[in-house]
C-alpha cells in the first residue's frame, strides 16, 4: 500500500502546505488561466477555484507528483470545462466550406496572393516576449470560438486528437479541418501585425 509519509521522506517531495499556496502559485496558476481563456476575471475565478478544490480533495492528494502539478491539474480540468461550455452548441464547420479560399481549387496548391512569407523567428527569445504574446492573443481572438478552443487544446494543453474530438464532438475529418484552418489564419494574424 502507498504511504504519503514514507514517499515524503524517500523522495524528498514537500509536504502539502495550503497557507503557502497564493504566495508560491497564484501567479504562475493566474498567468496560465489567462492566456487560456483569454479573460482576466474568468482566470482569478478559476484560480480560487482552483484552491478551493485543493482545498476540498486535500486527502487524495498523494505527494507523487510536485504541489504546483497537482494545482496545475486541477486548474487545466476546470479550463477544460470552460471549453466544453464554450464549444458547446457552436456550429460545426462543414467540410466543403473554404474560409477564406486561399487554395487553388484545381490543384490544391496555394493561390499566389495568399502565399505564405518566408515565416521564422531567428531570436529565440522572442516567442516569450510580451508583445508577441500580445498579438498571438489578439489573433488569436479573431477566431471561431470552437477553432480558438480546438487550438488551445493541441498546443498550449497538448491533448491528443481523440480526446478533443470526443470533448468537442467532433469528427476526426472536421477536427483536421479546423486545424488547418486555425494555422492558416494564425500565420496570416501573424504575418500581418507581427513580421
Amino acid at each position: 500500500m502507498y504511504n504519503k509519509e514514507q514517499n515524503v521522506a524517500d523522495y524528498g517531495i514537500n509536504a502539502i502546505n495550503p497557507h503557502r499556496w497564493i504566495e508560491k502559485y497564484a501567479d504562475y496558476l493566474y498567468a496560465y488561466a489567462v492566456f487560456r481563456v483569454d479573460d482576466s476575471e474568468q482566470a482569478k475565478d478559476l484560480v480560487q477555484e482552483t484552491f478551493l478544490a485543493a482545498l476540498e480533495k486535500i486527502e487524495k492528494f498523494e505527494g507523487r507528483s510536485s504541489e504546483k502539478t497537482w494545482l496545475t491539474s486541477i486548474l487545466r480540468n476546470n479550463i477544460f470545462d470552460i471549453y466544453r461550455a464554450r464549444a458547446s452548441g457552436v456550429k460545426k464547420v462543414a467540410l466543403g466550406e473554404s474560409y477564406p479560399k486561399f487554395f487553388d481549387q484545381t490543384d490544391g496548391h496555394w493561390k499566389v496572393e495568399h502565399k505564405p512569407k518566408e515565416f521564422s523567428i531567428d531570436d529565440s527569445s522572442t516567442i516569450d516576449s510580451k508583445e508577441f504574446n500580445h498579438i498571438l492573443q489578439e489573433c488569436l481572438k479573431k477566431l471561431p470560438v470552437l477553432w480558438n478552443t480546438a487550438f488551445k487544446m493541441k498546443f498550449m494543453d497538448e491533448e491528443n486528437a481523440k480526446d478533443i474530438c470526443n470533448e468537442l464532438e467532433l469528427t476526426p475529418a472536421n477536427y483536421w479541418v479546423i486545424i488547418h484552418r486555425v494555422k492558416v489564419n494564425l500565420r496570416a494574424c501573424l504575418q500581418k501585425n507581427w513580421l
